[in-house]
């Protein structure tokens, strides 16, 4: 895996020391850039919260996305989201529809869209689905833009900054490191910067937590429900599979609610399943994560999908909603 020098110290890491001072340098070149002016910022007429992350690799982006969309929700606030739709093989700008393939639309925007019902755009860039979003539904009062930290063409009212387990790791830029950008603390500092821990325990001083436990229920294809309780007593052999950031978390999780594994199956992040070459075994029913459902579901059929529920703290939410307060319209 990767994943080990990055998070330490290693060797290898001082081998790649080098290419990450060149790298920090054009990143630091590029920021100072839109500092100064010379390139642009763009604006769009509602207000826009950037959920992101500083290190490379999934954190839990998607999850915290659909749980402020559905806060926003729950405030009677039309949001919309905007996405690059990493993985898919389009490159236009489009909504995502409900019944879209994941290899058009990405396959975290799909989750998203089924997840929450808001609109959801894909682009190649974020301003450009932005503009495509407002014009497709000019009442919306928030746009949220999905891992868009470094996306700096596009002017942010608050950031989210989402942490797992692994903090910064080594401290170091990438590759020696996995921050895609240099970490300043005192960036917490700033009321429209918010910092959020999903793994089990805060990577930094700083921040907010969030609860992430696996929903008590399992979805077929057709929309019907498991209870793991009920996968738990029937005893019936399962293989999990999970192509997202880091599978063992999900694995351990479903052996955590007594679901009976007898293998599991890691695939790399954004998993595309075309090139899928392990021969189903009929013994075994799969079972994966909610986010590759759509594309499993083409090729296993009988295939069982785990939700993720995820629940930030409130006082998460209230730092949010102080942060966005002048720029929301009231009800």
């Amino acid at each position: 895996m990767v994943i080990k020098p990055l998070l330490q110290k290693t060797p290898l890491a001082y081998t790649l020391l080098p290419i990450a001072w060149l790298y920090g340098g054009l990143v630091g070149l590029r920021r100072w850039l839109y500092r100064r002016g010379f390139l642009t910022v763009h604006r769009v007429p509602v207000p826009v919260v950037v959920v992101g992350n500083v290190v490379a690799g999934g954190a839990g982006k998607t999850p915290t996305v659909m749980a402020l969309v559905r806060h926003f929700q729950a405030q009677n606030k039309k949001v919309g989201i905007v996405s690059r739709g990493y993985g898919r093989k389009t490159k236009d700008c489009r909504e995502v529809q409900p019944d879209a393939s994941p290899t058009d639309v990405g396959d975290e925007p799909l989750l998203i869209r089924q997840s929450t019902h808001a609109p959801v755009f894909v682009a190649p860039t974020r301003l450009a689905a932005c503009a495509t979003l407002i014009l497709a539904y000019p009442d919306t009062d928030l746009i949220i833009c999905d891992d868009g930290l470094q996306h700096y063409s596009l002017h942010r009212d608050v950031e989210i900054c989402v942490f797992d387990n692994r903090g910064i790791g080594n401290g170091w830029l990438l590759p020696a490191g996995m921050l895609r950008e240099p970490w300043h603390s005192n960036r917490a500092l700033n009321p429209r910067f918010l910092i959020l821990h999903t793994g089990n325990q805060p990577a930094l001083e700083q921040g907010f937590t969030a609860q992430r436990r696996l929903a008590d229920y399992a979805i077929a294809q057709d929309g019907s429900r498991v209870l793991l309780t009920d996968l738990a007593q029937s005893q019936q052999p399962l293989a999990a599979l999970a192509g997202i950031a880091q599978p063992e978390a999900f694995f351990a999780m479903l052996r955590e609610r007594g679901v009976p594994i007898v293998e599991t199956i890691a695939l790399p992040d954004h998993y595309d399943f075309d090139s899928y070459q392990r021969t189903l075994d009929k013994r075994y029913r799969l079972i994966c994560t909610e986010k590759d459902a759509a594309k499993l579901w083409q090729i296993a059929p009988d295939a069982l999908a785990v939700p993720l529920e995820f629940t930030p703290e409130s006082a998460f939410f209230a730092a949010l909603d102080s942060a966005l307060h002048s720029f929301l319209k009231p009800y």
